[in-house]
């Protein structure tokens, strides 16, 4: 496992994804990377970025409004990986823009949108012979969890999901595999596949304001 970031470290992830897409959008360019950054933005690492938008100005309401990442490197891919950073980057762009369950985020809305970055763990197989006790080796607001059915069926949920929700760890398991296009009950099968992997997650607590780690 990769050692956890800082604070410090946390904090120039998320302040980079909102900058990357409040350049393009006034720029239609990509962000320059920063050449000196530390060691750990340098790792090959999962991250998502999450946007959040404020329905309503005076209450803290927030409803989903894009959330694209970059998964953690497959050590038997022929693919280059590349640096957190720039898997940063390229998350921040694809779910401000890319994201296929909303429209492309515009620049009056940045003011009422908070940035949230998840890095990720490596995913790690749950192997067990009872498929119905699976449940138990997921903790909710810890794990995150990705299902891998045949053809293209796959579907990851961050850690965060399932306490935002009020889930607990069946509710999880039936959400992502929804999420993969699958039946709620297909984790039973043991023709597939269920990893669960951890994440940090630095977010802002207001839009531009100041970013905390989250825990749950």
């Amino acid at each position: 496992m990769s050692s956890l970031l800082s604070l410090e470290e946390g904090v120039t992830l998320t302040q980079f994804a909102r900058k990357t897409i409040e350049r393009y959008l006034v720029e239609k360019e990509h962000r320059t990377i920063p050449e000196s950054t530390s060691d750990a933005l340098q790792e090959h690492r999962g991250v998502f970025v999450t946007l959040k938008k404020q329905r309503h100005p005076n209450r803290p309401d927030w409803q989903l409004r894009g959330c694209i990442g970059h998964l953690p490197p497959d050590p038997n891919s022929h693919h280059k990986p590349i640096s957190l950073i720039q898997a940063t980057h390229q998350a921040a762009l694809s779910s401000a823009f890319e994201d296929p369950r909303f429209p492309p985020v515009q620049s009056n809305e940045m003011d009422s949108i908070l940035v949230e970055v998840s890095v990720l763990t490596l995913p790690e197989e749950i192997v067990i012979a009872n498929r119905s006790k699976l449940s138990h080796q997921i903790t909710v607001g810890k794990d995150g969890l990705i299902i891998q059915g045949k053809g293209w069926h796959r579907g990851l949920l961050l850690p965060q999901v399932a306490p935002e929700q009020g889930w607990n760890a069946e509710n999880f398991l039936q959400g992502c595999c929804q999420k993969a296009g699958l039946p709620p009950n297909c984790y039973l099968d043991p023709d597939v596949k269920v990893s669960k992997f951890q994440a940090q997650i630095f977010s802002e607590t207001t839009p531009r304001g100041k970013i905390v780690e989250r825990d749950f």
